[in-house]
């Protein structure tokens, strides 16, 4: 299934892409199961029945605005320097743990919604990576049991500030700025996607590529990433994972390529789907 986050008529609702518009489920489901996040999580309680099986469209292309498809995740963990040529471009060290940073919720913006250029900045970078949401909760997962935890994948664009990133030693302040983080168009159920490894996963600025890679090339893959998350932390429903971005970011081009506004990128995954936000300046 491949379910989507939107707004339509004044209102916002989640349902399933089907025919080239959506399957309205929250109209159906009602003010019990909402959005995606409360689906996921009545649905690890065993509590979310079967749903409806689309048969019409209720809003085509053009008739509704995506949203993140998970609009307010208890967590949204990142995973740093997680490709060779991404470590090596920036000159790290071979680690033995995953990097990981936070992002906020209200960083989160869907499909065709602008990433915000910030007016403290001129450094904004661009950083195509796989999301991956949780659809159960689990502590201290191994990593042959972690894929149990997954619910779905969606692309995502972990836009980055890079003179804030680099104030200090912590990323926190340069992944946080509001409307940055690119996430949608819809989340991919497992079953829907087979053999993740060999997966493309590219990031085009204004047309052209600057990223190319496949998902298998990841240093830390999935099931890895989840056994380190889970030994600190109890994932749940909802909560999501972005798994890290390939070589070739705009801060590590001669001379360095940042995203300005006008500008058009865009994250395509084989199989999960493409994301395209536009660049626009932040709104004081």
């Amino acid at each position: 299934m491949r379910f989507v986050s939107f707004a339509a008529e004044g209102r916002i609702s989640f349902g399933l892409a089907h025919s080239g518009g959506v399957f309205d489920l929250g109209r159906r489901l009602g003010a019990v199961i909402p959005d995606l996040k409360t689906y996921l999580e009545a649905k690890a309680l065993g509590l979310a029945g079967t749903l409806p099986t689309p048969t019409v469209i209720d809003y085509a292309q053009g008739e509704f605005e995506y949203r993140p498809p998970i609009a307010h995740p208890d967590k949204v963990l990142c995973v740093g320097v997680n490709y060779v040529e991404h470590r090596t471009e920036t000159g790290r060290p071979e680690i033995p743990y995953p990097t990981i940073f936070t992002r906020f919720a209200d960083t989160l913006i869907g499909h065709g919604e602008p990433i915000r250029l910030p007016s403290l900045s001129t450094s904004l970078d661009y950083e195509g990576e796989l999301a991956v949401v949780i659809g159960k909760a689990g502590h201290r997962v191994p990593k042959d049991k972690a894929m149990e935890l997954v619910a779905g994948f969606a692309c995502f664009n972990d836009a980055s500030v890079r003179d804030w990133q680099r104030h200090a030693s912590q990323f926190t302040p340069g992944k946080n700025f509001l409307d940055t983080g690119g996430f949608g168009p819809e989340l991919v159920t497992p079953d829907e996607v087979s053999g993740l490894d060999a997966r493309a996963i590219e990031t085009k600025l204004n047309g052209q590529v600057v990223q190319s890679a496949k998902l298998g090339d990841m240093i830390f893959g999935i099931p890895a990433i989840i056994e380190y998350v889970t030994g600190f932390t109890q994932l749940l429903p909802g909560d999501v994972i972005a798994t890290g971005t390939p070589g070739g970011v705009g801060e590590r081009r001669k001379p360095p390529l940042w995203m300005k506004a006008g500008d058009s990128v865009e994250v395509a995954i084989e199989g999960v789907g493409k994301l395209v936000n536009p660049i626009e300046p932040e709104i004081v």
